[in-house]
């Protein structure tokens, strides 16, 4: 009983801070009707301001709290309000969502790159030194018993503010009707801000209160996150008292799987996945209207061509030529990882591109593909990798059964639960039988990858490796690209602009969504297969949630509707990294901080910038006297570069600066006169979409 009441003890306490920290997320969600997944990271950067401040710098604890909770916290609510979700609050759900996931992975390379993440530092918990109260045979430490006070205190004054006071009531009323909330004297944008600021404040103070009880380490605390999206899940988004609930349910389960789950091989990563999976079963035992994202995506998806898809198929193998040629071996291994990249970041277009469906697991199932290629296809044998994409593409029809009741932010959180129960427990397990069938992963530890046997060439160079990733890219490219043009891609197309006219009209919602979330994950596992080949060696870490992020704010970035996404994710992830590595080990921090800023540029270019810059060197590609020099020019630098004659780099900056003024030279070129009369508009130039306005105004005028 005694060992009963102390890890009740110990889980109210937890559930307290999770409590605080989700409580901020339903205050920020019903206000302003985003979902913040950086929500833990703004806590881990409090945590980490409020160390430098009481440890590093020596500062007394009651002003270093102060300093972080009313100076550095608002601040930071307030940035986040004014400089990124304000330019996208007018968008889709979608784009807001990624804008957060975007903060997240910033906020992350951020406090790695400031913090050293191999130097331990320690927090001491408040009032260490006092002896613990005594309640029964149970013992309270001043820390827990002030993070229960702090929970208590908190939801009062929440509670009052949003249901006894105006500004709460102006903030409940703007995320159904801003306008409306407008008219009714309200202040919406006023209503946001306080919101914003409230939420980080209270992510702020439940990163304080947790620290001194887990390692101060960036991706532990940010992830601790999950616990507090169960929570407030628990509280549909909306509810204060039954996300205190909520946060009871999950600080009592981790507290008691603690003590009292067996001790095997099989179980401790239970433990650790418990939160992860029960916010999986959450959303989807909670009833299927309280949970619908209202995600309205105005993106346009574009439609390749024929043509322009063996263009770019062509396009990859060439560049994957060209790297064969131009680089020594060591350099392969490093840039070899660009082409599988490129393929895991191509399963986002079917899925997240032309359905809407928003998955944070694609790198994870990616994990299992390689798994399955690592140890069936240990000697090479060819027919493991289609069995490896067939054992993901089943993982991915699983997944798409809770998508059938699950959307938007929703279906994201579910995806990234699933993620984080493979990394933690699933990917940990030893191995075990299944109907007399032995499944392995990880093992706990590593898993050796080779090459595959192909037409009696067993391929285990890092460039012939490296000329495979780049055929199964290109081939998956043109494959994405048929999808788009026939009459399954208009459906997914129609299917994300509106499920219900969808399953009106006569489609059946189980069968596209199983479909798409079976080829998504095909492809997925295709890439993973061929991204352990590359490694050679692969680990659990290098699958997990937070590794898979930076791969979709790339796919993001790039558009997730265009088919070269899967080569411009590739590219924008490996050759930053590998052109920044001689820095120091600070410089992937620094890439992948550079990638969060670039993901928070979405609100300039919803739609990526792969058309921008299609529309950009279309002239050029139109101009075949200068695309046959700018063709020459590269093939006489590559011809240098393959035979050593001048420096690479050098080589390099030539090709880039002829294209760029070849670029320009066509665009002047293309350019129409500007005295054509009206009558000839859309003869003598193209014709342009303001062109009816214009002509309608003339007419109106003239009539």
């Amino acid at each position: 009983m005694d060992q009963f009441l102390a890890f009740t003890v110990v889980g109210l306490s937890t559930a307290a801070v999770y409590a605080v920290i989700g409580t901020g997320l339903v205050v920020t969600h019903a206000t302003t009707g985003v979902f913040n997944f950086a929500h833990g990271a703004a806590g881990m950067l409090s945590a980490f301001a409020y160390w430098q401040l009481a440890v590093g710098w020596g500062w007394p604890v009651p002003l270093a709290l102060a300093f972080v909770l009313l100076v550095l916290a608002p601040a930071f609510g307030l940035l986040v309000e004014r400089v990124l979700m304000r330019p996208v609050q007018a968008l889709g759900e979608a784009e807001r969502l990624v804008m957060t996931v975007a903060l997240l992975t910033g906020c992350i390379a951020l406090a790695r790159w400031v913090w050293d993440p191999n130097t331990a530092r320690p927090l001491t918990p408040f009032f260490a030194e006092r002896p613990a109260l005594r309640l029964g045979p149970a013992a309270v430490t001043w820390h827990q018993a002030i993070t229960m006070a702090v929970a208590l205190a908190i939801a009062a004054a929440l509670w009052a503010l949003l249901h006894r006071t105006r500004a709460g009531t102006g903030m409940r009323a703007s995320v159904d009707d801003r306008a409306l909330a407008g008219l009714t004297g309200a202040d919406p944008l006023r209503a946001t801000r306080l919101a914003w600021v409230l939420g980080i404040q209270l992510a702020a103070v439940g990163g304080i209160l947790i620290a001194p009880a887990v390692a101060l380490d960036a991706q532990q605390l940010s992830l601790l996150i999950v616990s507090a999206y169960t929570a407030a899940v628990f509280g549909r988004l909306r509810s204060l008292p039954l996300t205190f609930l909520g946060a009871l349910v999950v600080g009592l389960l981790e507290a008691y799987l603690a003590g009292y789950l067996p001790q095997n091989d099989y179980l401790p990563g239970l433990r650790l996945a418990a939160p992860a999976l029960l916010l999986f079963l959450a959303l989807l035992a909670f009833p299927h209207r309280r949970l619908r994202g209202r995600d309205r995506t105005p993106v346009r998806v574009p439609l390749p061509t024929a043509r322009g898809s063996l263009l770019l198929a062509g396009t990859i193998v060439l560049f994957a030529l060209v790297l064969v040629t131009v680089l020594a071996e060591d350099d392969l291994l490093s840039y070899g990882t660009l082409f599988p990249l490129g393929v895991i970041a191509l399963s986002f277009v079917p899925l997240a591109g032309y359905t809407g469906q928003i998955s944070l697991c694609q790198l994870s199932i990616a994990g299992i593909g390689a798994v399955v290629w690592g140890h069936l296809g240990a000697h090479g044998e060819l027919w493991a990798l289609p069995v490896a994409m067939l054992v993901t593409a089943a993982v991915g029809a699983l997944i798409a059964l809770p998508a059938l009741r699950l959307s938007g932010i929703y279906l994201a959180l579910g995806t990234a639960a699933f993620a984080v129960v493979l990394d933690r427990w699933i990917f940990t397990l030893p191995a075990f039988e299944v109907l007399s069938v032995r499944i392995t992963f990880f093992d706990q530890g590593s898993v050796t990858v080779t090459g595959p046997d192909l037409f009696g060439l067993h391929l285990t160079s890092p460039a012939q490796l490296l000329v495979l990733s780049a055929v199964c890219l290109a081939l998956a490219s043109v494959g994405v690209a048929a999808l788009r043009r026939g009459r399954l891609g208009r459906r997914l197309i129609a299917l994300r602009d509106s499920e219900a006219a969808y399953a009106t009209l006569g489609g059946r919602l189980l069968v596209a969504k199983t479909a798409v979330f079976a080829l998504s994950a095909g492809i997925a596992g295709l890439g993973g297969a061929l991204y352990g080949m590359q490694l050679q060696t692969v680990t659990a870490d290098q699958f997990n949630l937070i590794a898979g992020l930076p791969i979709f704010l790339i796919a993001v970035i790039g558009g997730l509707g265009a088919v070269g996404t899967g080569l411009f994710t590739g590219i924008a992830f490996v050759l930053p990294a590998q052109l920044m590595s001689g820095l120091g080990s600070w410089a992937h921090d620094v890439t992948a901080l550079l990638v969060a800023l670039a993901g928070m540029g979405l609100a300039h270019n919803p739609s990526g910038v792969l058309a921008q810059m299609r529309a950009e060197w279309a002239p050029l590609g139109r101009n075949r006297p200068l695309l046959c020099g700018l063709l020459g020019v590269l093939g006489v630098c590559w011809l240098l570069a393959a035979l050593d004659v001048a420096n690479g780099w050098l080589l390099l900056a030539i090709a880039l600066v002829t294209a760029l003024l070849l670029r320009v030279r066509a665009a002047a070129a293309q350019r129409p006169p500007t005295d054509i009369p009206p009558e000839w508009w859309g003869v003598r130039r193209p014709w342009r979409s303001e062109d009816g306005e214009v002509l309608s105004r003339a007419t109106t005028t003239a009539g």
